[in-house]
């Protein structure tokens, strides 16, 4: 008789491995320390998962869906004005956000190294972010070219701006430059 996976199961242990991975990162990550950390074993994983790579593709997406749920709740107001590009800058730089981006950026630089391997980050790493950004930009009636090169800009930006606190954690200092660069990329009508 075959099992059937429980997927509430699935749920929790895909809700520990991202807190372990967020804490840990994914470079060097092995399945056996993992299993431990979450209450499983490697066999539980791979059979609620598939694979390694398929358990980081899962992992990498749960945290993206977080992500796109805080971002979401940011979508009202004129999004290419300051006070919601700023609003992004809080959200992103929260302290409660410095693990994740710590692992958002590890991945990033083991995805550009390994292409093959992360695919499924890279098809979504920017895209993702072009279309929170400048769905709401065409809405308010801007052309579609204009939004897209507008939150390429912003993207740019706000990567940079987390990559400098994550090295540095001056704040104050990140957080000056951040309202410059806004101040001279938004409308001053805002």
């Amino acid at each position: 008789m075959t099992r059937t996976a429980d997927p509430e199961r699935k749920e929790e242990l895909l809700d520990a491995a991202l807190s372990y991975v967020v804490a840990h990162g994914v470079s060097d990550m092995s399945l056996r320390p993992l299993a431990r950390a979450v209450g499983s074993s490697p066999r539980a994983l791979l059979y609620h998962f598939g694979s390694k790579e398929e358990l980081v593709a899962h992992i990498l997406e749960r945290a993206a869906t977080r992500q796109r749920r805080i971002f979401a709740k940011l979508k009202s107001g004129n999004m290419g004005g300051r006070k919601a590009c700023r609003a992004i800058w809080d959200v992103m730089s929260a302290p409660a956000s410095e693990t994740t981006f710590r692992l958002f950026f590890e991945v990033y630089g083991l995805a550009l190294q390994d292409r093959k391997r992360f695919s499924f980050f890279l098809k979504r790493v920017v895209q993702d972010w072009l279309t929170f950004i400048a769905e709401p930009l065409v809405q308010q009636g801007w052309r579609r070219r204009d939004a897209e090169t507008f939150a390429t800009v912003l993207i740019a930006g706000y990567r940079g701006f987390m990559l400098d606190l994550s090295a540095t954690r001056d704040r104050k200092r990140v957080d000056a430059a951040v309202d410059l660069w806004l101040a001279r990329i938004t409308d001053a009508k805002d």
